[in-house]
């Protein structure tokens, strides 16, 4: 029976046949993969300069929104209604406490009259009398008496000096007097500073605060609407080149996306094709395989289902009728080749073995125990004497394919020559 082709067989050859199509067509190289982090950092690149120069644009487009007065849906305008909604709201919450202000106001001014009446009282008394604190007086009340004591004046001179005391004395009584009305004055300013630090709350003043913002915002607005209406025609060429730039920026980055994943997508279809081609191959190459295989099976079954029945205990039956009887094997070939014979597929050259006696099946094993006796018959003989002894008369011996071919059809072995 010939020998199944093996799939290590099937896949050299199919690998050979490979081997010489691609000599003869064009070899198609294999695509890379793109490098993904080269692909990120050159991505990044690009669109932060489409960033930039959108943001420019933007920014030309803003300022030539401002150069349209009815275009309420611009951001400047939008900006401005904003601003103008938020300022009304301030001037509503400070003239809600408009009301309340005015009262403290018109408390502070009465205070502030009374305190002025008040200084001016003391500035009158004071300037009528020479000296300013009672240290002085006391100061020139001790000089005065001393010169009275000592004898030395005039009678003129110390009355005028008696006279000068008395009025010394009645004016550090009135020094009294003076601290009470400071004292006075001191309670008036305090309370006007009360009122006023009442008035300038942290809300009062954040709001005044953002007004100021909101209207340096508007102004700025306005300035801006200004400079654009005079610079309109510069504007909008500065907006068309902003544009083109815009989209180059567009452009470079649609190009580097497109060219990575135009790359990556061929790798993966020449990945998914090399794929498919080595699956086919591979499974051509398993049902070749088995394929053979079932032939090879279905071939041997016909051979068997082909062949008579019994042909094994046939042929063993001949083989054992020639070895016993000679002659009934040249009345099978006189009577020449069965019906289900096997013709010869090929000639053999027989010169060289012409004149040379072929042995039968089983005649050197035959001769080999009949020389030595058998191994039973040998160790007996070794025994008894050194030569073997000649098997008796009427006996002969069997050899083991013979022995074996006979159990095969339940038959007995002769013990003789006779049966």
């Amino acid at each position: 029976m010939a020998e199944a082709a093996t799939p290590s067989a099937i896949a050299m050859s199919t690998s050979n046949a490979g081997a010489q199509d691609k000599g003869k067509a064009t070899p198609v190289q294999k695509p890379e993969r793109p490098d993904e982090e080269a692909f990120k950092a050159e991505l990044a690149k690009a669109e932060k300069d489409l960033k930039a120069s959108q943001e420019r644009l933007n920014q030309i487009k803003s300022k030539l929104d401002m150069t349209k007065p009815s275009n309420k849906d611009s951001p400047s305008a939008k900006r401005q209604q904003e601003l103008r909604a938020e300022l009304q709201q301030i001037r509503q919450q400070q003239q809600s406490s408009k009301s309340g202000r005015t009262q403290i106001m018109d408390r502070v001014k009465r205070l502030d009259e009374n305190l002025k009446s008040r200084i001016n009282e003391q500035k009158n008394a004071r300037s009528r009398v020479q000296f300013k604190s009672v240290d002085e007086v006391e100061k020139e009340i001790d000089r005065l008496q001393k010169q009275v004591d000592s004898g030395s004046m005039r009678i003129v001179d110390e009355k005028k000096a008696l006279a000068d005391i008395s009025q010394l004395n009645r004016q550090k009584k009135g020094f009294a007097g003076f601290e009470d009305a400071q004292k006075g004055i001191d309670d008036v300013k305090a309370q006007i500073a009360e009122l006023k630090k009442s008035m300038d709350d942290p809300e009062s003043r954040a709001l005044s605060d953002r007004y100021t913002t909101i209207t340096s915002e508007l102004d700025k607005i306005k300035s801006e609407q200004d400079d654009a209406f005079k610079n309109l025609n510069a504007l909008r060429d500065e907006r068309t080149k902003a544009h083109d730039d815009q989209q180059k920026k567009y452009t470079a980055v649609k190009e580097i996306k497109d060219r990575y994943y135009q790359s990556r997508r061929a790798a993966i279809e020449y990945e998914k094709e090399a794929r498919r081609i080595r699956d086919e191959k591979r499974k051509a190459e398993n049902d070749a395989y088995f394929r053979g295989k079932r032939q090879e099976t279905a071939k041997q079954k016909l051979e068997e289902a082909s062949a008579p029945a019994y042909q094994d205990e046939i042929r063993t039956a001949n083989n054992l009728l020639g070895f016993f009887d000679p002659s009934s094997v040249q009345k099978q070939e006189v009577s020449g080749p069965g019906k289900f014979a096997a013709s010869a597929t090929r000639t053999v050259d027989d010169s060289g073995m012409k004149g040379t006696k072929l042995p039968k099946k089983g005649e050197d094993e035959e001769n080999y125990f009949m020389g030595t006796g058998g191994k039973k018959n040998k160790r007996k003989g070794n025994k008894n004497s050194g030569t073997s002894s000649p098997a008796p008369e009427g006996k002969f011996n069997l050899d083991i394919g013979t022995i074996d071919s006979l159990s095969k059809l339940n038959i007995n072995p002769p013990m003789s020559q006779n049966d």
